[in-house]
């Protein structure tokens, strides 16, 4: 296989190839990811007889994490949407925010949602008030993605106890309250100037390709009656609260019943799929479109966004088995820059190769972890450096990328500007966050 820097050459090219056929030549999305997996799993010189095992698990692998839930995802928002709960749910952050700032309470929103729930739940479970917000206000849609995109994927990579900084916690040897609480400081200005500030600036430079009139519903589809601002609450925040629980009751109540039950209905799938037939049942009051509509209406939404984000995770499976981040590790050693730097740079660069934060943040923590004492910096610090590192740089080999992309009804260079791009800053505003920080180490507690 091919080895060293034509990895890196190879891969700018497998995206420059992908970016050419979606936007040129207007191959849709699914194919030319599927045929660029197997173009660059055959440039870096992958065994003929793997290629296709590789490409197709890497496909199964992803769904098998989000293919079930965008499927329920999207049934859950028509529901929620055809009763009137979205709006309702709209108005209520409107009426605290108020329309000028309603993209910043729903950054902080998906910032405050991403802590107990993976980043492509919450988008799904979120995104429907989107397009409310935006008919409302007059905002931009593409404000209010960046806006939610950027707070659920800050707080998916900033703060304890999802995965990512867990494990950076752990491999730093951190203090895990502490962890969290700086972790959270962190996270607030990187989601309100990625997310909000960045996400107002270029909402109001590239115009929405999706029509925010194309959910409008028919007169004769209109709510039966107006739904309760609590019920709506409740429904939106039942797979919220079901996961949440599930986290709760592994920290507090480990290996008892107690753990074993809402380690059940806690997880993402079934809490989810719980909520979905509480739906069902509980807003059928409310909504006068028939069933089977609702079904119909959802799956077909759901089978193209389930095919794309299972194949950008076969293009991201190509990239993991080529060794370019063994690559990028071997070289980054050999740097002379600033450790927290440096840490930033790993991870942010493994982002970005890789496809997924998790695996950057476990990697790079992984590596300058054991190494924190001879370092001569702060554990806590080196962690949220690194964490910093995973939030931007999101390509399309992350599933995350088209999950954004599909339910944003986003264009690619829209989702690179707003999405890439405000994930971007908001990295380097954590990383900056940080830096300010070092300089109250010793004098702030835990740094």
């Amino acid at each position: 296989m091919v080895t060293g820097n034509l990895l890196v050459v190879i891969f700018i090219l497998s995206l420059a190839l992908l970016f050419f056929s979606i936007l040129k030549l207007k191959i849709e999305p699914f194919l030319a990811l599927v045929a660029i997996s197997i173009l660059t799993a055959l440039a870096i010189g992958m065994p003929v007889k793997e290629v296709a095992s590789v490409v197709t698990t890497g496909f199964g692998n992803t769904l098998a994490g989000v293919g079930i839930l965008i499927g329920l995802g999207v049934i859950f928002g028509q529901f929620l949407g055809a009763s009137g709960a979205v709006e309702k749910i709209a108005q209520a952050v409107l009426n605290v925010f108020g329309p000028k700032k309603s993209s910043a309470g729903l950054a902080l929103t998906g910032t405050a949602v991403s802590i107990p729930v993976f980043f492509d739940a919450a988008f799904v479970i979120l995104s429907g008030l989107i397009r409310s917000l935006s008919s409302k206000t007059g905002i931009s849609v593409v404000s209010f993605v960046t806006a939610l995109g950027v707070g659920l994927i800050v707080s998916h990579n900033m703060i304890a106890p999802t995965p990512g900084p867990l494990v950076v916690a752990e491999n730093t040897g951190s203090e895990l309250g502490f962890f969290i609480l700086y972790g959270i400081i962190v996270a607030i200005p990187a989601t309100l100037v990625g997310g909000y500030l960045y996400g107002m600036f270029i909402g109001k430079r590239i115009k929405h390709s999706g029509d925010i009139e194309e959910l409008s519903i028919d007169p004769a589809d209109l709510p039966k009656k107006e739904i309760g601002t609590g019920l709506s609450f409740f429904m939106l925040a039942l797979p919220i609260v079901l996961i949440l629980l599930n986290t709760v009751s592994q920290l507090l109540f480990p290996g008892t019943s107690v753990a074993t039950f809402f380690g059940f209905i806690g997880e993402k799938n079934v809490a989810l799929l719980i909520s979905v037939f509480a739906a069902v049942i509980l807003l059928r009051p409310y909504i006068a479109i028939p069933n089977a509509r609702l079904y119909s209406e959802a799956i077909s939404s759901a089978g193209i966004i389930i095919l794309i984000t299972g194949a950008g995770g076969a293009f991201g499976a190509v990239i993991n088995n080529s060794g370019i981040g063994d690559h990028l590790i071997t070289t980054m050693q050999n740097w002379s820059i600033p450790v927290l730097l440096l840490a930033f740079i790993f991870s942010q660069i493994l982002r970005a190769s890789l496809g997924s934060a998790t695996v950057a943040l476990v990697t790079t923590s992984s590596i300058l972890g054991p190494m924190v004492g001879e370092l001569g910096v702060s554990p806590i610090l080196l962690g949220l450096a690194i964490c910093a590192g995973g939030i931007g740089l999101s390509l399309p080999n992350d599933s995350g990328f088209w999950v954004v992309n599909r339910f944003g009804k986003l264009t690619i260079p829209q989702t690179l500007l707003a999405w890439t791009g405000g994930g971007f800053i908001a990295g380097l505003t954590a990383l900056a966050t940080v830096f300010l920080l070092s300089l109250f180490t010793g004098i702030l507690p835990g740094l």
